[in-house]
């Protein structure tokens, strides 16, 4: 072996060496090598000389010198939840239309002129905005009484379920005999039965008991539409609140009744508040009792405004816009307690 010549094992680490990765721009101080030691070779770096590398591009390069590769998973999964998102907001946008058209349908009608209520075919729009329609409406008598007793009945059986319906769920999620079980199980039976198969019987005990067109008698009926499903909602939202608030408050000094009233109430509030608006409207929007039950002295909207006869048939521009107004206070009810509401519709969402 000549002098000139370089050991072939030394060559091939040295290859192996140059080689190995390095950080973008980094300084190699990696003897140049090949089968030649001398410098004859033109342009050729001389032995020990210091090269510099090319910068890798970062984009392209992660923190351990390896390349970068897109990750086609994670693309496909954000490609889904675009894709999900999409749909759910095509559903939302339709079940707006399905519930919210008829509503808005009765709304334009009830700005229609009044032979335009009853034009063939119907146009959604009214060719004549006017107020005509509101005017007879509210002009007739026993419209203002009858608003009046609406809004009492509803009062009074909200009241009544909520009085009845906040101690029979606490005590059925917090004592959790069989007995309570079966009790908001028969509750909610009772809830499937169809009103027109108890009405009849009510309407006779209320009769006999000198009730008889009284909004006294017709709250009473309406308690037991809202009864069994207030009573299944403050359940769920009693079964959210934990057993150590209670606790901490009677070793405080108070006793079940008092931790019920101090602690547990306020906690629950905006779960009262939904069950009190799902018993107010379950009073407000009932026909079939108010129907059966009530004469002139206390009647209510809906039945007055089944009540809305032409000699041509339905006055459906009068009918319209008391519906419209009807409405109102419904609105802005759940407007007022928008907040009450949600929270109590996620009162359950964690618990502990």
């Amino acid at each position: 072996m000549s002098t000139a010549e370089t050991p072939i094992n030394d060559s091939f680490a040295a290859e192996a060496v140059a080689y190995r990765p390095r950080p973008a721009g980094a300084v190699s101080a990696i003897p140049a090598t090949g089968t030649k030691a001398s410098g004859a070779t033109a342009g050729a770096a001389p032995t020990g000389a210091l090269t510099v590398e090319p910068a890798t591009p970062t984009s392209a390069v992660s923190g351990t010198g390896r390349p970068r590769r897109r990750n086609h998973h994670a693309e496909g999964l954000e490609a889904g939840r675009r894709s999900t998102r999409t749909l759910l907001w095509i559903i939302l946008a339709a079940a707006m239309v399905l519930y919210g058209f008829p509503f808005l349908y009765l709304l334009f009608t009830s700005f229609k002129a009044p032979i335009d209520t009853i034009a063939v075919p119907p146009t959604i729009l009214p060719k004549e905005w006017t107020l005509e329609n509101y005017t007879n409406a509210l002009g007739r008598s026993g419209v203002l009484a009858s608003f009046i007793n609406s809004a009492q009945t509803a009062i009074i059986s909200t009241l009544l379920s909520l009085v009845l319906a906040v101690p029979a769920a606490y005590g059925i999620t917090r004592y959790k005999t069989p007995s309570g079980r079966v009790f908001i199980m028969a509750a909610l039976v009772t809830r499937m039965v169809p009103p027109v198969a108890i009405g009849i019987p009510l309407a006779s005990m209320m009769s006999s008991a000198g009730l008889a067109d009284t909004p006294i008698a017709l709250s009473i009926a309406h308690t037991t539409i809202s009864l069994p499903l207030s009573i299944w909602l403050m359940s769920s939202f009693f079964e959210a609140v934990p057993n150590d608030l209670e606790e901490a408050a009677t070793v405080d000094g108070c006793s079940r009744l008092g931790a019920l009233w101090r602690v547990v109430i306020p906690v629950v509030s905006g779960g009262i508040a939904v069950t009190a608006i799902f018993a107010f409207l379950a009073s407000w929007n009932e026909f079939l009792f108010a129907l059966l039950m009530t004469a002139v002295r206390s009647q209510t909207t809906p039945v007055v405004i089944a009540n809305f006869q032409t000699q041509f048939g339905l006055d459906w521009g009068s009918m319209t816009a008391l519906a419209a107004v009807y409405s109102i206070p419904v609105i802005l009810l759940t407007l007022l307690l928008q907040r009450k509401i949600v929270a109590g519709m996620t009162l359950g969402a964690v618990k502990g």
